[in-house]
């Protein structure tokens, strides 16, 4: 079997002040066509339409989905994931399909993967029930990463990540650099994706010990 995926980031996240008791922000959403069509992270309740036609572009219906992975289960990360009605979920910690749950040991560190070219590896930090997806592809591993990076600039000012709310900002710091290490490519939380340099690994890495 042909194990290699593609990555195509459907919207961009982003996050900004609005003012000092307003923010605007929406999550990034990417799709994931190969061998089994991955959707992860699908925004705000608002944003069905945006998801539908975004999949359409691709020819990709959302009964086309095989698995549907939240990073986290804040509201901006699950707000359309009842279009998936075929698929299997993964939400943080949590596996399910209709109403049936499946225990997988992502809090021992287990890694759940869903073909030689996906997988799902816990990320904790930004929730302790974060996850990060890895795909191999022609451009390299790209990890999806959710709010484990808010955005590219987040690496030069971590108090971005941590504003935006950090459950173990210590755990955080680690799986920054445990992901970058593993990484070419970075999908963040909020924001476009980037390339990963070794001065980004050195940077996190220094971050992770401090």
């Amino acid at each position: 079997m042909n194990t290699m995926s593609e990555t195509i980031v459907l919207y961009d996240g982003y996050s900004e002040m609005n003012s000092d008791d307003e923010m605007s922000a929406n999550c990034s959403c990417t799709l994931i066509t190969g061998p089994h069509n991955v959707i992860v992270d699908t925004m705000t309740a608002w944003d069905s339409e945006l998801i539908i036609n975004g999949l359409k572009k691709h020819n990709i219906s959302p009964n086309d989905i095989h698995y549907v992975v939240s990073t986290h289960g804040h509201s901006d990360h699950v707000g359309n994931n009842n279009l998936f009605m075929k698929a299997k979920h993964i939400v943080g910690y949590s596996i399910s399909h209709k109403d049936k749950y499946f225990i997988y040991p992502f809090d021992k560190g287990e890694e759940y993967v869903i073909n030689d070219g996906v997988k799902v590896i816990p990320t904790p930090g930004h929730t302790m029930a974060h996850v990060s997806v890895l795909v191999t592809t022609k451009e390299g591993t790209v990890a999806i990463a959710g709010d484990l990076f808010e955005k590219f600039e987040d690496i030069e000012n971590p108090d971005m990540w941590k504003d935006a709310g950090s459950e173990d900002p210590i755990q955080q710091r680690k799986n920054r650099s445990k992901v970058a290490c593993l990484a070419d490519w970075i999908v963040p939380g909020h924001g476009p994706k980037f390339q990963v340099t070794d001065q980004i690994r050195d940077a996190l890495k220094k971050q992770a010990s401090e």
